[in-house]
């Protein structure tokens, strides 16, 4: 006999951030929560926390976990349909694709838990919040990282990342009718960690496996478009060397520096209830294939914060 599905508490929001591959560590979090009784009921989201809030609105979280598991960076580098042109490297029709065989692809509104995702209007900085119509496309449109993600055009309006606005949606989950708001920040300390794990020498030759992988597809793809011999679009791309950033290098220091300013502007007026910190300041951007690592550190931010997450809720429901 099947057990019933849980009761989800509409009193309790949670606030899942950006932070690109360290957003698996929300998997983690709400992973740990059901356990100790927590199970949100409003879900509000941003760039990769708008991607895990989705699957757990949509009751697939374990399928995700599942996927993020047994990501290789060989398999990140398959999902990339690189481009110079259309506004951002990676177009994501591939993700997005392989995404809609894995689900249905259901409404917003019709999901069994309250969600919403945050995006970002390109033409006029405006923050917009993704409430209803299918919930890939609102997800794709707020994963749409600068420069690394080409913008979605949804509504004769073109859209990027909501960390750009929002890295820690707390404003939503309260205007969603959250009583209590949990957010998850994963920005903390993220300021220069890019550069400084760039010369952690334990970390060569995980780099360098990762960088021949990346660019064997960068020069299948580009061959036609790309003139400068390979060696040079390489140390351009990366740096020429560990003392020369490179064009990953320069766009992750400053989202970095971007989402912590923001990120504490944001808090600051308007701060949760409880905040979770995990510690992941050593992901880079794009090491989406450390997930078992980002979920595991997710769980143990929330047993460390256990015991306040228990009085604040047995002090306000």
């Amino acid at each position: 006999m099947t057990s019933p599905t849980p009761l989800h508490d509409k009193r309790i929001g949670i606030a899942l951030g950006s932070g690109s591959a360290r957003g698996w560590s929300h998997i983690g979090v709400l992973k740990a929560l059901a356990e100790m009784g927590i199970r949100p009921g409003i879900v509000a989201g941003s760039s990769t926390g708008a991607l895990v809030g989705a699957a757990y609105a949509n009751n697939q979280q374990q399928q995700l976990e599942s996927w993020v598991y047994s990501l290789s960076w060989k398999d990140i580098a398959n999902y990339m349909d690189l481009s110079v042109v259309g506004g951002g490297f990676i177009q994501g029709e591939k993700l997005l694709k392989f995404a809609r065989s894995h689900t249905d692809n259901p409404s917003i509104e019709s999901l069994p838990i309250s969600f919403a995702a945050v995006a970002t209007e390109l033409d006029t900085g405006r923050e917009i919040w993704l409430r209803d119509g299918p919930l890939l496309e609102a997800v794709r449109a707020s994963i749409s990282l600068p420069g690394l993600f080409a913008p979605v055009k949804q509504d004769d309006r073109w859209l990027i990342d909501g960390g750009v606005v929002d890295p820690v949606p707390v404003s939503l989950c309260r205007a969603m009718g959250a009583e209590i708001v949990i957010a998850v920040n994963l920005n903390g300390g993220i300021v220069g960690k890019h550069s400084r794990n760039k010369r952690d020498m334990k970390l060569k030759k995980r780099e360098e496996n990762n960088r021949i992988a990346l660019l064997e597809r960068v020069s299948a793809q580009l061959k036609n478009s790309l003139h400068e011999r390979r060696d040079i679009f390489l140390s351009q791309l990366f740096g020429e060397n560990r003392h020369t950033p490179g064009l990953f290098d320069v766009m992750a220091g400053s989202l970095n520096i971007m989402q912590d300013r923001i990120t504490r502007s944001r808090l600051a007026g308007d701060p949760p209830d409880i905040m979770l910190e995990p510690k992941l300041d050593h992901i880079g951007l794009m090491e989406y294939d450390k997930g078992e690592e980002a979920i595991a550190e997710g769980h143990a931010c929330v047993t460390r914060m256990a015991e306040q997450l228990r009085s604040l809720l047995t002090n306000n429901l």
